[in-house]
């Protein structure tokens, strides 16, 4: 059962001054979609990653799963090997045959990889695309974003009003709140960040941090600016040229 938190005036007004413009939750926007203060200050963490970890088993239920031991996912188990649990977080890898060239993550640490995009590159950049996906979880961007789309649902909304939780969504629900979290696009900014990221992952694990800007410019190369991983993911100039510059 919620319990009520007493919100401070700082609380208060943090809350009224909402986010940036590029993707963040901004509070004003949501009450005008009819998200009340009390649903944002009380929207537990716990219910965050509750709705992450429905939402993935939905998508795992609609979409074809790898066996262990096919060469897809074998192969995944390779190149994600020492990040199995990153900053006592563990990740939750899996490989969904299908010729989409996309990867995405969600706040619980689920990452899940298209075989279309292990066919689309070398080791090095599937694992500089699992490291950039793995920023955006521990950077927290895949948390605010499935935050926001709680808070900006009309289904969840109509059930915490009700009384009820994220397990009262039907699977439909869950399955459109999935959608809808790894289909928005992320802030360049939280780009940047997951990008400088997976650079730090692949130094770590002694391979070669050019392989994140390299990832992008063979997927924009086979397969135009749009789609699949760079359609979520979006590449523009500044990022690449960031990408080019952090590392020697």
């Amino acid at each position: 059962m919620r319990y009520l938190k007493i919100i401070t005036l700082s609380a208060f007004a943090l809350f009224l001054s909402g986010c940036d413009n590029e993707g963040e939750f901004n509070l004003a926007s949501a009450i005008a979609s009819g998200v009340t203060v009390y649903q944002a200050a009380t929207l537990e963490e716990q219910d965050v990653i509750q709705a992450a970890q429905l939402s993935a088993a939905e998508l795992d239920r609609k979409n074809q799963l790898a066996p262990t031991n096919s060469a897809y996912s074998q192969r995944l188990s390779r190149i994600v090997k020492g990040l199995e649990v990153v900053n006592g977080q563990r990740m939750n890898y899996k490989v969904y045959l299908s010729p989409a060239v996309n990867a995405f993550a969600m706040a619980d640490g689920t990452i899940r990889v298209h075989s279309g995009l292990l066919d689309a590159m070398p080791d090095d950049q599937v694992l500089a695309v699992i490291g950039h996906e793995i920023g955006h979880v521990q950077l927290q961007h895949s948390y605010q974003r499935m935050r926001k789309q709680l808070l900006t649902n009309a289904v969840f909304q109509a059930a915490n009003s009700a009384g009820g939780d994220i397990a009262s969504l039907s699977r439909s629900q869950l399955g459109d709140l999935a959608y809808q979290a790894i289909s928005a696009q992320f802030s360049q900014a939280d780009e940047l960040a997951a990008d400088s990221y997976a650079q730090q992952i692949l130094q770590q694990l002694n391979q070669d941090p050019q392989a994140m800007a390299r990832s992008i410019a063979t997927l924009q190369t086979k397969y135009g600016r749009g789609g699949g991983f760079l359609n979520s993911h979006p590449s523009n100039p500044k990022r690449l040229e960031n990408l080019q510059k952090t590392i020697n």
